[in-house]
């Protein structure tokens, strides 16, 4: 007798997805690619004009997108955001922290405290404020799942981006202390580490042939990622497949966190 093949689930049918950092890059290739796996999805981040492009662009498609602007500095804006959520689609399964900041390059000393402040207030306290906002919801449904955003700034020194390094440093044992604290509740907590990835934050680097053709050299696949690179990994841990999965990173670098492993 031939038994039946047992395939991982990654539909998001009757999901509702929030996605912070939205309206371009990372967030909103994850945004549209849970669309396409048949989750509601609001799009959060502070400027309205750009998410409603984001929105039309997943609507058109066939998908279901709310546009909230928020900044995840303001807990005020943050707590409206997760009751727009609630009110429109009744609830909040997924939430990906992806909103960050980086207002400080140069060595670490020079930095201000006024980039310490904004940099972990975003980067950290933001992912802690829509956690936050959202376990409620998530509990209400018999559990979710919450995808933070790293970097493998977070897991190895950067040139330059120090107080970056730290507050994505922070985001891991945070995704890590949470997994822990919510898996009673059914709420899985992971983490994804990408590299350098092609999106308007790290315009700065490959617009400087110098910059980029440094980094370049220290990447074995020689080449920056895209963003539609990290949403494979971001629908396995949205999605019932990754139920037994929580308190992981998953980098995502095109080999740059082993390359001093290789020959040169």
């Amino acid at each position: 007798m031939t038994m039946p093949l047992n395939q991982p689930d990654f539909s998001l049918a009757e999901k509702v997805a929030l996605v912070t950092g939205a309206s371009r890059g990372i967030g909103a290739a994850i945004a549209r690619t849970y669309a396409a796996a048949g989750a509601k999805v609001v799009l959060a981040s502070r400027k309205q004009e750009a998410l409603d492009e984001v929105a039309a662009q997943i609507q058109a498609a066939g998908g279901t997108a709310l546009a909230v602007a928020a900044h995840t500095g303001d807990p005020a804006a943050v707590a409206h955001l997760v009751e727009r959520a609630v009110e429109t689609y009744g609830g909040v399964d997924i939430l990906v922290n992806n909103a960050a900041t980086s207002p400080h390059f140069g060595p670490l000393l020079t930095a201000q405290e006024s980039h310490w402040d904004k940099t972990l207030d975003i980067n950290v306290k933001g992912y802690f404020r829509l956690v936050q906002a959202c376990v409620p919801a998530m509990r209400a449904r018999g559990g979710g799942k919450i995808i933070n955003v790293a970097s493998i700034a977070g897991l190895h020194p950067q040139p330059g981006m120090g107080i970056y390094c730290v507050s994505k440093a922070a985001v891991i044992m945070l995704t890590q202390v949470l997994a822990q604290e919510l898996a009673p509740d059914g709420i899985q907590v992971n983490a994804i580490a990408p590299g350098y990835v092609q999106t308007r934050f790290s315009q700065a680097i490959w617009d400087n042939p110098t910059l980029n053709d440094a980094v370049l050299r220290s990447i074995p696949q020689r080449r920056m990622g895209r963003p539609e690179e990290l949403t494979g990994i971001a629908l396995y841990l949205a999605a019932p497949a990754s139920d037994f999965t929580t308190g992981a990173v998953f980098v995502i670098d095109g080999g740059q966190s082993v390359a001093s492993l290789l020959p040169p």
